[in-house]
This record gives C-alpha cells, sequence and structure tokens, in this order.
C-alpha cells in the first residue's frame, strides 16, 4: 500500500470567516495556513484564490502572488490550482489560472446541482476543453467527481484519447445535490475506477473523517480543510486547516498508514520531480 497522500483545501470559494474566522482571504493568510498544512502533513494544496474581502477569483495574477509567496516559503510544496472557481463563472474564466503553467489542478467531470437555484456546470464539451488544454501544458489534473456518472464520463473520454494517464480521482462526497458520504457510496466509486487509478476522498461536513477513515483502509488518498467542514469535531469549531490535517495525520498513524512526503507524491502520482 502506498503512503498516504494529505490534501489541504485551505479555503475554497463559498465558505467565510463568519462560518469560522481561520478561512484565509489575504495573500499572508493563505501563506500561514498553507505552511502549517504542510508542516502537519499535507504535501498538496488545493488552492482557491481570493481577493482581501473573501471574494473568490480566478484572476491569474492573484493566484500568481498567492503561489509564489506559498513556494517562498515551502518551495517543494504541490499547488493543485482549482478549475472550478465559484458558481456563474465562465469556462475562460475558470480556466486562466492555467495560463501559469501550475504544476497540477483538478478537472470537474460533470455538472451538479449546488443547492438553491445553484448548479455548477461542466458539459462534455467543458471538460474536454479543460483536458485538452491541460495536456497542451503539461499540467496534471485531478478529476473530481461529485457521483458515479462522473466517473463514467472520464471512462468515455479515457477511450477517446482525451483524458490520459496517470489516471488520479477525487470523490468529492456529502455536497448538497451530490452523492452522499456513506460506506456504501464510498465503495461504489472506488471500485468503478479503471484500473490502475489512483484516487482522493474529500467528504463533505460531517462526511469528512469517516470517510477519512475509509480510504485510509482502503489505501486511498484524503482531502481536508476548512473549504469542506470547518469542525474538528461536532459543534467544535476548528482553530486552523493545520489542525484538521494533524487529524488525519493521527487517524493514518492508528492504521499504521504512513504519510507521503511531496516526493512521494510526487511518485504515487507519476508526476515529474519540481527543480526547487
Amino acid at each position: 500500500m502506498d503512503k498516504l497522500i494529505i490534501t489541504c483545501a485551505i479555503s475554497g470559494a463559498e465558505v467565510m470567516k463568519e462560518h469560522n474566522p481561520a478561512v484565509p482571504y489575504t495573500v499572508e493568510e493563505m501563506v500561514d495556513a498553507a505552511k502549517e498544512a504542510y508542516h502537519a502533513g499535507a504535501s498538496i494544496i488545493h488552492l482557491h484564490a481570493r481577493l482581501d474581502d473573501g471574494t473568490p477569483t480566478q484572476d491569474k495574477e492573484r493566484y500568481k502572488e498567492i503561489i509564489k509567496s506559498i513556494h517562498k516559503e515551502c518551495p517543494e510544496l504541490i499547488i493543485q490550482v482549482s478549475t472550478g472557481g465559484a458558481v456563474g463563472m465562465s469556462v475562460e474564466e475558470r480556466s486562466d489560472v492555467l495560463n501559469l503553467k501550475p504544476e497540477m489542478a483538478t478537472l470537474d467531470c460533470g455538472t451538479l446541482n449546488f443547492g438553491g437555484d445553484e448548479i455548477f456546470i461542466n458539459t462534455e464539451n467543458d471538460i474536454i476543453y479543460f483536458a485538452e488544454k491541460m495536456n497542451h501544458l503539461n499540467i496534471k489534473y485531478e478529476m473530481e467527481c461529485f457521483e458515479k456518472g462522473h466517473i463514467d464520463m472520464t471512462k468515455r473520454l479515457i477511450k477517446k484519447n482525451v483524458i490520459k494517464k496517470p489516471f488520479h480521482y477525487s470523490f468529492v462526497l456529502g455536497v448538497v445535490g451530490g452523492m452522499t458520504g456513506e460506506e456504501r457510496d464510498f465503495m461504489f466509486l472506488k471500485d468503478s475506477l479503471p484500473e490502475g487509478s489512483t484516487y482522493s476522498v474529500a467528504g463533505i461536513g460531517k462526511y469528512e473523517f469517516s470517510l477519512a477513515e475509509l480510504a485510509i483502509k482502503y489505501g486511498g488518498h484524503v482531502r481536508v480543510g476548512l473549504e469542506d467542514n470547518i469542525y474538528i469535531e461536532k459543534g467544535v469549531l476548528a482553530k486552523s486547516n493545520a489542525d484538521l490535517v494533524k487529524k488525519i495525520a493521527k487517524i493514518a498513524k492508528m492504521n499504521n498508514r504512513e504519510i507521503a512526503t511531496t516526493s512521494e507524491t510526487r511518485r504515487i502520482l507519476g508526476m515529474e520531480e519540481r527543480n526547487v
């Protein structure tokens, strides 16, 4: 079994300081959150950019400033930028960050209701557009799947040679409008993957730690962070992203699973070693 890759989703596009004061907005806050998460055991930072007032943005210059500042403190960290952005953003707006040629980015693999009137739109042509752009720029993609149909979409695009090896997935479970995060849901998605795939699990809210334990047990990897869950335990706000990472590291230790370094993470995911 491979060592455990921990990804920390430090900010997201929806959660605000009103929900948890530890959510980072400014560049300095993003750097501190990333650095603390790294020292707690995270080898990948899943990054949504924010303006200083918390407004989500896909502006590549803002991303550039954040990434450069994080790498100044933690040069070996893997930064995985979001191409999901926020609900309502255009494909062009969401993909602008890819022009920075980041090491890694998310590839959303289907449309989803996000509650109320919000719809997160990812048509087949949108998915092809993002995948082909990432292929051209040699960006490693993590395929975000909120339900089984999204995995089936990736299989169609694999047959068309749009999505290329190595295949790395992220199950995002517990989102309103998507699959719940029960054990049966996890097992269904895990057993539906193409042979040879790696995967990570992001449990939203109450599902974060129960799904993390399943992923650890079955050889998968884990994403945690204030984007997905603001509590360290029921009713108790997490004091930082690092607190959530530390809890995963503790669960991993209880299950005799070692934590992957950034170099080991790149090897497991079939990425090139980064010169720092």
